[in-house]
């Protein structure tokens, strides 16, 4: 308990340095209060023997000194204090902005780009329980397929409905950076982050890319963004007269763009050649965005000077009924 103990005012501990003063004007101060009375004898004295009651009445002083001395502690000002770290103070808000173009079906990343986003995201918020998410998807154009939750449950269902060619082919990032930003103007926590992964080029859409990291930069949204695709070459799925067959095609992703979005909002670009590296950028952006929300220290303090003055009125008070009745005199 004394390990979190503080004194508001520890200079009043100076005054600790009467008390032995006291004790010493209070002994000499005890002997000249007794009369003095000449006797030709004392031996009518040698065989009485002094009572309970004689050696008690010393005990007034004490109880005045004692009675200063915690007097003087309470005015010291102590202060319990209860203090923990590494507290979350608030969630993050986090939108995940995923691009479903048909070039998400390439099998670089197995078993295909989409996929193995759809599960690594799925397994990061799983370990984000604290945090509001929100998802959308986009390629030609966008839309909101879940607004901000903590029920995790409900995004990792809607992940399983996802695939590509659910809305008009393309490549508007712009457009997915602008609705996802729209689901976080209004948010009040103390950290709001969109994730955006796309495979490609900005080619469809109304907003200029760059124009919604402005955007989002007025509203306090940092925004990683990830290129997903290996270096060079990758094989697609192409539906031909025999059946699915697979073609190399090239990978084309403006990296360019996307890191200069994220240069404009504080954030990170990230490059995911493979299922593993994918992994690797995701536990790597749990770990930047917990840092970002981290108390280092929260105290609280206590004043608990109370009890002492409340115990140096006591002993006032003792002193002083002792001193009234039991130990009164006579002038």
């Amino acid at each position: 308990m004394l390990k979190n103990i503080e004194f508001a005012n520890p200079e009043y501990f100076y005054l600790l340095l009467v008390i032995p003063l006291l004790a010493v004007w209070f002994w000499f101060n005890q002997k000249k209060s007794h009369a003095d009375l000449q006797f030709s004898s004392t031996s009518i004295f040698e065989t009485h023997r002094k009572s309970l009651k004689n050696y008690l009445f010393y005990s007034l002083p004490v109880l005045r000194i004692l009675a200063i001395a915690f007097l003087i502690i309470a005015l010291a000002r102590p202060q319990s204090s209860s203090s923990s770290q590494n507290v979350s103070i608030e969630g993050i808000d986090m939108v995940m902005a995923l691009d479903v173009s048909g070039s998400m079906l390439a099998q670089d990343l197995k078993p295909d780009r989409l996929e193995a986003a759809k599960k690594v995201a799925s397994d990061f918020f799983d370990g984000r329980p604290d945090d509001r998410i929100g998802l959308v998807i986009f390629s030609g154009e966008t839309f909101t397929q879940c607004p901000l939750t903590t029920d995790h449950s409900v995004i990792k269902n809607l992940f399983k409905d996802i695939k590509s060619g659910m809305i008009e082919d393309g490549t508007a990032i712009g457009d997915g950076l602008a609705t996802a930003v729209n689901r976080l103007k209004e948010s009040e926590a103390i950290s709001k982050v969109i994730i955006l992964l796309t495979d490609g080029v900005n080619n469809a859409g109304s907003v200029d890319p760059l124009s919604a990291a402005e955007i989002a930069k007025l509203y306090g949204i940092r925004i990683y963004t990830i290129g997903v695709g290996t270096i060079g070459m990758a094989p697609y799925p192409v539906q031909t007269p025999y059946g699915i067959q697979y073609q190399d095609v090239e990978v084309k992703i403006d990296e360019e763009l996307l890191q200069k979005v994220t240069a404009l909002t504080d954030g990170k670009y990230f490059r995911a050649t493979s299922n593993e590296k994918l992994v690797a950028i995701y536990a790597e952006i749990d770990q930047l965005e917990k840092s970002k929300i981290d108390v280092t220290e929260f105290r609280r303090k206590t004043e608990e000077f109370f009890p002492l003055a409340l115990i140096a009125f006591l002993l006032f008070s003792l002193e002083i009924l002792l001193k009234k009745t039991v130990f009164r005199t006579i002038p």
